[in-house]
């Protein structure tokens, strides 16, 4: 019997006939590698575009959002681990949406962009691929949600049919990687580089965990490695961390935890930082970072103010804000 490696995640799996790698979805069969959840979403939904969260990137817009079952990390405060840490056997099929199907009703909805997210679509690669290929025919537009534990060459050709990612960049910290996600942090840094030079519309998360990852050295090294590297511009989101799965031994995130990240990432220079999961906060909104005039105010995911120009710029200083405004500048369309 011929065992298989997989190339796809820095995990580099040797796969035995008929056995799984370690993201349980991608199966060796009869030599070949299959991912085992083609075509068959277990979650299905429309969500708007500020839950994935993606706050430049066509703001307020409907996104068609699916997920497979499949993870290749094994977050101990996953909250979606009903699904991300079980294999596509063992989740009853409730949909069967293979990608032309998937296009059809994401239109259908009146969607104008798919997301791949809820557990990380790096494992459902080729449905994804295969997906957005057909979408961006269509002129739908491609969401990536993802931890971006993904090797740099097939990242690469993903970059092609994407047009924005939300990261989760979980500490800057190799051993809270090991300790809590089961991976490491390099490959990660590169995967967010790779997609910067793709010209993918990127945004960056970090889910703050009390006494783990909340460190202020630690939050100030990760907001600059973002200023460094990805640019000021890049909307970097700080995240309330809640008791789940198997971490409900800590307290969610204290509020002044969160005030304390933002501030540490505006003194080394990010220009548009977030709180999220914390209802109400000032941090849920846009701002201009030249005069500080609202440019989109939220409450949550609902977008109460909008005031950016059509081209995406401040009204009061014509500075322009960095971000996908509109579909015509993914397909070229006439506003």
């Amino acid at each position: 019997m011929t065992a298989v490696t997989c190339e796809l995640c820095p995990r580099g799996c040797v796969i035995p006939e008929g056995a799984a790698g370690d993201c349980r979805i991608r199966v060796n069969l009869g030599g070949r590698l299959r991912a085992t959840t083609y075509g068959r979403p277990s979650a299905v939904h429309i969500d708007p575009m500020e839950k994935k969260p993606l706050y430049h990137f066509l703001p307020g817009a409907p996104v068609f959002s699916i997920a497979t079952a499949g993870c290749n990390l094994h977050c101990l405060n996953c909250q979606n681990w009903q699904l991300s840490q079980r294999g596509g056997e063992e989740m009853e099929e409730i949909y069967r949406l293979d990608p032309p199907e998937l296009v059809r009703a994401a239109r259908e909805e009146g969607c104008r962009s798919i997301a791949y997210t809820y557990s990380d679509p790096i494992v459902f690669y080729e449905y994804v691929y295969d997906t957005a290929e057909l979408a961006h025919a269509q002129r739908l537009a491609n969401c990536f949600i993802t931890a971006a534990y993904i090797n740099r060459e097939p990242l690469r050709k993903l970059c092609g049919v994407i047009d924005a990612v939300n990261a989760d960049l979980k500490a800057f910290d190799d051993g809270f990687y090991r300790r809590v996600n089961g991976a490491t942090l390099k490959p990660v840094l590169d995967a967010l580089v790779t997609m910067r030079e793709e010209g993918v519309w990127l945004e960056v998360t970090n889910l703050l965990i009390p006494t783990l990852n909340d460190d202020p050295a630690m939050i100030r090294r990760l907001a600059r490695w973002v200023h460094d590297e990805l640019g000021p511009g890049t909307p970097l989101h700080f995240s309330r961390f809640q008791p789940l799965y198997r971490m409900r031994n800590l307290p969610p995130t204290p509020v002044e935890t969160l005030d304390l990240a933002r501030r540490e990432a505006k003194d080394v220079g990010m220009e548009h930082v977030y709180v999220g999961n914390v209802l109400g906060h000032e941090g849920n909104s846009t701002y201009c970072p030249r005069d500080g005039t609202l440019l989109i105010g939220r409450v949550g995911f609902m977008i109460t103010h909008y005031a950016l120009t059509p081209d995406g710029r401040c009204p009061s200083c014509n500075e322009r804000i960095p971000g996908v405004w509109r579909s015509a500048e993914l397909f070229g369309e006439q506003p």
